[in-house]
């Protein structure tokens, strides 16, 4: 590729001719923004850094640290040192003045040292967090912190990462984005090339990605327009920290602060009224009043609650625990009730298939080679289900010669299914993989020897009955499903009508060994575990029961919806698993367990976790999470296990205790 470093690039104060960049031809806004279809190269990217600075809401560098200084010095208590270091050179006592500035700097300047070491620290713990995107630069696909992106590199996204910064889509293949952080909107919209009216709202840019949406499937490849404070973003929230509630331990320090500020007004008020009344002077009534308030006032409580929360989140890190709000860590030890899913957590997250039959439950080769070409050709969410299916495909010598893929209708949350279209021996064939209930659900016949029969009311209780005994022997199911298909330039939903149930396809994913010792744990430190799990009540029922969970303390999506929010405040502390839940019911679960007095943890890693983690008093999340996870998380384990969870709120306990001490 040619250099770019000669093209023209737009300055910074170019940027707002821009704001309605998908109403651009995508050759137009390639051309203003001094760029290609392949992106710019390095040299060009490292000189719109160091015009536009780093793709961040939050300021970076040396700003940061002039702020921390300042603040030192803009606390009501210092204010009032040096008020009567001002009185005291204004009596002439510039001995006394003296004294009074050396302590101000003294205590701010040691402050600011605890504070800026503190935050270097957290900084440097964050660091290991960093979002990394998949930019061309030079032609080649390279991964660059997300901070470094500019206007004019070309970002390739998928499944799960967050939406880096704002851009127009130059390509996407199935591309769905939620952007319930800019709009409102719970479902995801798909996103494709072409031209909007200027006056559209986000909601209505179906061309543009957006900084604070996430890629729920598909893959697309996205020009950058607009960078860190100049994305839609940056003018609704500055950070994405910004919209995490206060925790208790904030309020309460915050609240104890206002107290102190309080009783020293009374105090000063108080002594210089009796001073007065017995015929003191009034300049030196008011300088022992403002000495004797000061005295009384913790200066350093804030300095010392960060430093102290800080070593604690060292020693947590250190541990396998990553802590990304140092407020949080107060909550982490206040935990009452622990939400996770199943899979990777209670669970060993290494999923197997174990085996493929037909509708009567025989082995079955061809059930096998569907399902593997449904996973080997799908670009939409990864997941250890097709790392399984390619897995046993692979051992069994499967593979997609011979086969096109011609489109594919992408996995969503709601209908619980992916569908492929191909084309092999120059026919074309659907398959679709998913939930047992959701394939059945579309199938009209099923598959019996080499022919098909109809799908009657007595074959499909068969189905049922074969899906629940495996469900209860442990095992997780799907389903696969095929129809022949005529030729036209676009499928779409319409066409998962009228399928053919082909066959099952046998999961297994056994308890970990550590997972019933790590929730007796929990247990004698006072936190309950409640599964929440979008699998089937059998299967989950089993787990449940294999590391001592109530499997009749049950309650699936179904009844949920079904329940008002103040049924559900008052079921939900009595249940230990959520089966079969859809994801916008995670937050519902979360709420409503705080609404009765619990103090939650959520353990999540996947984007339908997202929702739940920040409303979670506690958000926890794994280091191989999606982005979107991990970033609304307060904790990252390194490790998804929960006896490092266990060790977490210990740690967390005890910085608290320390902190009371302080």
């Amino acid at each position: 590729m040619a250099s770019n470093s000669s093209r023209a690039a737009p300055r910074a104060d170019e940027s707002a001719a821009l704001d309605s960049f998908w109403a651009l031809p995508a050759d137009q806004l390639i051309a203003a923004l001094g760029s290609s279809s392949s992106g710019i190269d390095q040299a060009e990217a490292h000189e719109r850094l160091s015009r536009f600075g780093p793709n961040a809401i939050r300021d970076q560098g040396g700003s940061g640290t002039v702020r921390l200084l300042v603040k030192q010095f803009a606390s009501p208590l210092v204010v009032i040192l040096l008020f009567g270091a001002l009185l005291s050179f204004w009596v002439g006592d510039s001995s006394d003045a003296a004294i009074i500035l050396v302590i101000v700097c003294g205590s701010a300047l040691l402050s600011f040292w605890q504070e800026a070491r503190a935050s270097n620290a957290v900084e440097a713990l964050r660091s290991r967090l960093a979002l990394t995107s998949q930019v061309l630069r030079d032609g080649h696909q390279t991964d660059v912190p997300a901070t470094e992106l500019v206007p004019g590199d070309v970002v390739v996204l998928s499944a799960g990462n967050l939406v880096p910064a704002d851009g127009l889509i130059l390509e996407a293949a199935d591309f769905l984005v939620t952007q319930a952080a800019l709009t409102g909107e719970s479902l995801p919209v798909e996103k494709q090339p072409g031209i909007v009216e200027p006056t559209a709202l986000i909601s209505a840019c179906t061309n543009a990605v957006f900084m604070g949406s996430s890629v729920r499937s598909g893959t697309a490849h996205v020009l950058i327009v607009h960078t860190g404070a100049n994305t839609r973003f940056g003018a609704i929230a500055k950070d994405l920290q910004q919209a995490e509630p206060q925790t208790d331990f904030e309020r309460g320090v915050r609240h104890f602060g206002g107290l102190l500020l309080r009783a020293m007004f009374v105090i000063v008020a108080f002594v210089l009224s009796i001073n007065q009344l017995l015929g003191r002077p009034f300049v030196e009534s008011l300088l022992f009043a403002v000495a004797l308030a000061v005295g009384l006032s913790p200066e350093l409580l804030p300095a010392i609650v960060t430093v102290t929360l800080s070593a604690g989140a060292r020693r947590l890190a250190s541990g396998g625990v990553i802590v990304r709000r140092l407020e949080a860590l107060e909550n982490f030890g206040s935990m009452t009730v622990l939400c996770t899913d199943k899979t990777g957590t209670i669970t060993s997250g290494e999923v197997a298939l174990a085996d493929s039959t037909d509708p009567a439950g025989r082995p079955s080769t061809p059930v096998k080679r569907l399902a593997f070409l449904n996973a080997a050709l799908e670009t939409g969410i990864a997941n250890p289900l097709d790392s399984a299916l390619l897995a046993a495909g692979e051992s069994a010598k499967l593979d997609t010669g011979g086969v096109t893929k011609l489109d594919e209708i992408p996995y969503d949350f709601e209908r619980r299914r992916l569908t492929i279209i191909l084309e092999q021996s120059g026919e074309r064939l659907l398959i679709t993989k998913g939930a047992f209930a959701e394939v059945l659900a579309v199938c009209s016949t099923v598959a019996e020897g080499s022919g098909s029969t109809k799908l009657t009311r007595p074959r499909r209780a068969a189905l049922q009955r074969f899906f629940k005994r495996k469900g209860e022997e442990g095992f997780r199911v799907l389903a696969v499903a095929t129809k022949r298909v005529e030729a036209k330039a676009d499928y779409n939903l319409a066409d998962e009508q009228d399928l053919l149930f082909e066959g099952f396809l046998l999961f297994l994913d056994p308890p970990k060994e550590t997972a019933a010792q790590a929730l007796r744990d929990l247990h004698r430190s006072g936190i309950r575990t409640a599964v929440i799990s979008g699998d089937n009540r059998h299967v989950t029922a089993h787990v449940a029961k294999a590391v001592g969970l109530n499997p009749k303390a049950m309650l699936t999506g179904e009844q949920l919806s079904r329940m008002t929010d103040d049924a559900l405040w008052h079921q939900a502390p009595r249940t230990d698993i959520f089966v079969e839940i859809e994801p916008q019911q995670k937050e519902r679960i979360v709420r409503a367990l705080q609404r009765a007095g619990h103090v939650i943890g959520y353990l999540g890693d996947g984007i339908n976790d997202a929702p739940a983690l920040r409303a979670a008093d506690i958000g926890i999340s794994v280091d191989d999470a999606v982005d979107v996870a991990r970033e609304s998380a307060d904790i990252i384990l390194l490790k998804s296990d929960l006896k490092i969870l266990c060790q977490g709120v210990e740690d967390g306990r005890r910085t608290f205790a320390n902190t009371l001490k302080y």
